[in-house]
């Protein structure tokens, strides 16, 4: 049993925005009213439900429901593209009997397509049936598109001797390095917290989540991460201690929901975890992780369960960092396969087989003797993942 937070339900439907009986459109109620925030893709071209969202943070720091479809992204499409955002919010809305203004919209699909408007209308009375009577699993469900499972996570603080819930949804397997969140992510929660601190507890959590994974080196233009909080466990969250804790279980959540989305990239076999620290700063650091994880050639190494130690080292040399190549030390796992501008001696290959075998493995670089350091969660690069994107739109 998923542990939901308190006055929040879930609703699910069929709308045939992708194949038929598959869920495609979801929502989230909270019975009353909840403080919003939300972070968004720095993509210039964002999708309409990433306008609107924006647009009606900006207004208001509440809202009643979270408004999901998968099928149509609603990106590229316009000022008809943003009417038909509202539209859609308005005929859920009115079914709901909440504000239309208080429905946070997100989208996800192909790219310049309108939204089919005939089959919102149709597929309202089914998702105002389900209300309640579907969970979060459903929901989960009918936000994926090339997702291979849905991906949950939950977590709870003590706070005053009383429990506090959080829930994460999202979605994410292809178009992924976030610069902000994932493709889509929602999370829910039963406190009752600061406005200002809501909204950067969630900014800073993103920055360790799922700012921190690469599948493609594909910013989304529909990625964003919306939350709620609506106060029904009647806990405040108030202070520095109880701020540190609500922001440690939340980023805790989120990095779960980041590894997923990196454990299911399309096509996928590997998560790689780059840690690259010695740096002459954290801006080095992230440079070096990102070059390493974004690199084709480094990515189809691990495909190919390959320790090919000189694709990560030119990785690393591309990257921008400033360093001295002969303070550069590459490890796999415990292993250390190359230092002082050489590598290692040994059967490389045959030691690091068993290694190479594992879904997850550890890349650890160091630059030198500076404090900077970044991790990235990243995928391989399989010949699956080139079959699923020549075949999107067919």
């Amino acid at each position: 049993m998923i542990p939901v937070p308190k006055d929040f339900v879930f609703a699910a439907a069929a709308a045939g925005f992708k194949k038929a009986d598959k869920l495609d459109l979801g929502l989230v109620l909270s019975r009353r009213p909840a403080l919003a925030a939300g972070v968004f893709t720095t993509n210039k071209f964002q999708a309409a439900p990433v306008l609107l969202c924006k647009e009606r943070l900006a207004a208001t720091r509440t809202a009643r429901m979270l408004l999901a479809n998968s099928g149509q992204a609603n990106a590229c499409t316009g000022e008809e593209g943003l009417l038909n955002a509202r539209l859609a919010c308005e005929l859920v809305a009115k079914a709901c009997k909440v504000e239309p203004e208080s429905v946070l919209p997100a989208s996800t699909g192909v790219i310049g397509n309108q939204l089919k408007l005939d089959k919102w209308r149709d597929a309202v009375p089914a998702l105002k049936k389900s209300l309640g009577a579907a969970g979060p699993m459903e929901f989960a469900r009918a936000i994926m598109t090339t997702d291979t499972f849905p991906k949950l996570a939950w977590g709870s603080l003590s706070v005053g001797g009383t429990e506090v819930r959080l829930l994460g949804m999202a979605k994410g397997s292809g178009m992924i390095a976030p610069n902000m969140a994932t493709m889509l992510g929602f999370v829910l929660c039963d406190a009752d917290v600061e406005p200002d601190s809501w909204q950067e507890t969630l900014k800073a959590c993103a920055d360790v989540s799922f700012n921190r994974v690469t599948v493609d080196g594909d910013t989304s233009t529909n990625d964003c991460i919306l939350a709620l909080a609506n106060g029904a466990s009647g806990v405040r969250v108030s202070g520095r201690e109880a701020n540190a804790a609500l922001k440690d279980a939340l980023c805790e959540m989120l990095q779960a929901l980041a590894y997923m989305i990196v454990q299911d990239a399309e096509g996928g076999t590997k998560v790689a975890r780059i840690t690259v620290s010695g740096a002459r700063n954290d801006a080095d650091a992230d440079l070096a992780a990102r070059a390493v994880g974004n690199s084709p050639l480094v990515k189809t190494a691990l495909f190919g369960q390959d320790p090919n130690w000189g694709r990560i080292v030119c990785a690393v040399g591309r990257s921008g960092a400033e360093f001295d190549p002969d303070e550069v030390t590459l490890a796999l796992g415990e292993i250390v396969i190359f230092e002082k501008g050489r590598p290692a001696q040994g059967d490389l290959d045959g030691i690091l087989a068993p290694l190479m075998r594992k879904q997850d493995i550890d890349i650890r670089v160091s630059l030198g003797k500076g404090k900077g350091r970044a991790t990235l969660l990243a995928s391989d690069l399989s010949r699956d993942y080139v079959t699923i994107n020549a075949d999107y739109r067919s």
